[in-house]
């Protein structure tokens, strides 16, 4: 079981309290709807675990920023692997796209 993380060490891993608390939120509502915890812990409350999988790196906090250039890297690597497949003749292709 990690430790349980104070909201300063908590701000180290995001831009400020807002993001961590919207992310802590969201991370605590799919942990309660039966996702699995990303950390080894005994704790049972949600938000508990959600702090602990922020606190050893398990979740990243994206600014808009990041998060938009995570999601055209993406998409452009996406698309790169749909063209190196069509050229071989894979009929993985289709499979890349509609994953």
């Amino acid at each position: 079981m990690l430790f349980k993380p104070t909201v300063p060490q908590l701000l180290t891993k995001g831009e400020n309290r807002y993001r961590l608390v919207i992310a802590s939120a969201k991370r605590a509502r799919q942990i309660f709807a039966g996702s699995q915890p990303l950390v080894d812990t005994d704790d049972t409350a949600p938000v508990t675990i959600a702090a602990d999988e922020i606190m050893a790196d398990a979740l990243k906090i994206y600014n808009e920023d990041e998060w938009d250039q995570r999601r055209k890297d993406y998409e452009t690597n996406i698309k790169l692997i749909s063209r190196t497949s069509a050229i071989m003749g894979s009929d993985n292709a289709t499979d890349i796209q509609n994953a």
